[in-house]
């Protein structure tokens, strides 16, 4: 023990005391204020996202209707018999599983696509970027209307085919084209958003390995193979997840361009329980399709992750 150590005086107790209250003071303080600042997301998610789950749980068990002067009571199973053998649902759950199948590649591909070609260093690029991305911040409802003018008889697209010597159809109203048309309208609205999604993942490829493959006579489509494909790895995850989210979620589109038609041809599963809960004000079997569909979109989301996760433990 050093001399300095030796001759330092005892602090006393009632020293400490303070000197450590103050601390425990603050703490208790910043808890507060962390429970203060976290109360207002709390209620907001407990009454639109907790409470609407629990209700669609006990719903889909009951025979209650948003208007009716009968009491609402428990029925079982019965509107679950009653789902799977509706027609209508299963061409629903059809056309959104289309949907999904067409638009996820189809979209993260594009949207790869046009990120390589924006992702320079060179005059103008800014230009098309903003152009690209346009899309994706216009109103769905927006671009809906202005595609329902596009697609119609006489309408700009026709019109366009009718100059080369084409007869173009009724695109909403043939149901050999109606889905065709929805999916590539939805395309090209949202696959500006994925191409800025793509270009930050370019981003964070470092230049000096394109450098270095260069230099031993790597093509282009080597360094796409050997890098970039590669190091977009958490990046296609994410895009992958977010396209299949929002295709499973198809709504608007429908709801303003065809309305389900022709023959269903264009009804989704979201748009089906919507449509059956207010216009024909059928809550309980609402609910059961929206149970349903929650089901097997949480299955597509386990799937996704086991994948991701295995590819992850084999690299």
């Amino acid at each position: 023990m050093s001399q300095s150590t030796m001759m330092r005086p005892p602090v006393p107790p009632d020293v400490v005391a303070p000197l450590k209250a103050p601390r425990s003071g603050r703490g208790r303080s910043q808890r507060a204020v962390a429970a203060w600042m976290l109360t207002p997301a709390a209620v907001l998610g407990t009454v639109f996202l907790l409470v609407p789950i629990a209700l669609t749980f006990v719903l889909a068990f009951t025979n209650a209707r948003l208007v009716s002067p009968e009491p609402m009571k428990f029925v079982g199973f019965d509107n679950f018999t009653r789902l799977f053998s509706d027609g209508t649902f299963w061409t629903s759950l059809a056309n959104t599983v289309i949907f999904t199948i067409v638009v996820v590649p189809v979209q993260a591909g594009l949207a790869l696509g046009l990120a390589l070609l924006i992702n320079v260093k060179m005059r103008g690029v800014n230009f098309f970027r903003t152009v690209y991305f346009l899309p994706v911040v216009t109103s769905m409802v927006v671009i809906s209307m202005l595609w329902l003018f596009i697609y119609q008889p006489n309408g700009l697209l026709n019109g366009l085919l009718a100059k080369i010597g084409v007869h173009g159809p009724d695109w909403l109203s043939d149901t050999r084209t109606a889905l065709g048309a929805i999916i590539l309208m939805s395309i090209w609205q949202n696959v500006g958003f994925h191409m800025v999604i793509w270009l930050s993942g370019l981003q964070t490829i470092s230049p000096s390995l394109y450098e270095a493959s260069s230099l031993v006579g790597a093509t282009t489509w080597q360094q796409f193979r050997f890098i970039t494909w590669p190091g977009l790895r958490q990046t296609r995850t994410f895009i992958l997840i977010t396209i299949t989210i929002a295709a499973f979620g198809l709504f608007t589109q429908v709801n303003i361009m065809t309305q389900g038609g022709p023959l269903d041809h264009t009804s989704t599963v979201v748009y089906q329980a919507v449509h059956t809960g207010f216009a024909q004000q059928q809550t309980a079997y609402a609910s059961a399709i929206s149970l349903v569909f929650f089901v097997i979109v949480l299955a597509v989301s386990l799937v996704q992750r086991y994948l991701t996760r295995d590819k992850d433990v084999a690299r």
